[in-house]
């Protein structure tokens, strides 16, 4: 079981310990397929009981398959738009149609590529709109969306997570994007629930007494990019990754994953 330092070090009362685990023996998740009994029983197997102070880390994709979110490219017309920019991206125009659907705002178009604003307001590539780990269905090849309010399915899950177990428990949403300024891409959190998401430094100390000034943590993005090494990115079957020995600053709220975005007015990269 991997296991890395959340803290320790001269001064330290005590070395803290964050502790990974993949849970095992998952099923392929379905349309309408109940999250909360499945990732119970998995923790059960792994001999981790939910506890409480357990977050749970869950891939998006499940959430969105229970959800059934998906759509049948056969089904899509593209518009006008959608075949002008998929003629001049190389591109599905059925695909870009989806992804025009789910997106506000177009931030960049370019051959292959095309990063958008989702209504979520989230800056990714496709609006998450997904073809990997989708199997086709009868109708023809599908797509697979990002849940329509991620924090709202976090919220649900961890209510019924915490009615079958009895723990308190905090439950994040685990997507994978890439990032301004750096090649590959990492997890995080696009919904959550019972997390202090973003904590805000600023004003506070540092070791020195000097105040910090612009330090805002994002913790659930740390934390679903730890748990992102242990679903992996292909074959690995491995949704759902329970952390256990987090410690939340005492002061730190509760906040949903949303307050992580960054306003479109101080965005230095649109």
């Amino acid at each position: 079981m991997p296991e890395t330092q959340a803290g320790g070090g001269p001064g330290d009362a005590a070395a803290h310990s964050l502790t990974l685990t993949a849970l095992p023996g998952l099923p392929l998740i379905e349309p309408g397929d109940a999250l909360a009994p499945l990732i119970f029983a998995g923790a059960e197997r792994a001999g981790t009981a939910l506890a409480d102070g357990d977050v749970v880390i869950v891939a998006q994709k499940i959430v969105s398959k229970s959800e059934g979110r998906y759509v049948v490219l056969a089904d899509v017309k593209p518009s006008p738009r959608a075949a002008d920019l998929a003629a001049r991206m190389d591109k599905d125009p059925r695909l870009v149609e989806v992804v025009l659907s789910e997106a506000a705002e177009i931030v960049r178009a370019v051959r292959n590529v095309l990063i958008v604003e989702s209504h979520h307001g989230i800056v990714m590539a496709n609006a998450g709109v997904d073809q990997s780990n989708v199997t086709a269905e009868t109708g023809g090849e599908r797509v697979l969306l990002l849940p329509r309010d991620p924090d709202a399915s976090a919220a649900a899950l961890r209510a019924e997570l915490e009615r079958l177990s009895g723990a308190r428990v905090a439950v994040l949403i685990n997507d994978s994007v890439g990032r301004a300024w750096r090649q590959g891409v990492v997890g995080l959190a696009i919904g959550a629930a019972g997390f202090p998401t973003l904590v805000d430094r600023r004003g506070t100390p540092d070791m020195f007494g000097r105040l910090l000034e612009v330090t805002e943590i994002a913790m659930a993005d740390e934390l679903a990019a730890a748990a992102s090494l242990m679903m992996g990115q292909g074959a690995e079957r491995s949704p759902v990754v329970l952390a256990r020995g987090f410690v939340p600053p005492p002061d730190a709220p509760e906040r949903p994953a949303k307050d992580l975005i960054r306003p479109k007015e101080i965005d230095l990269f649109r």
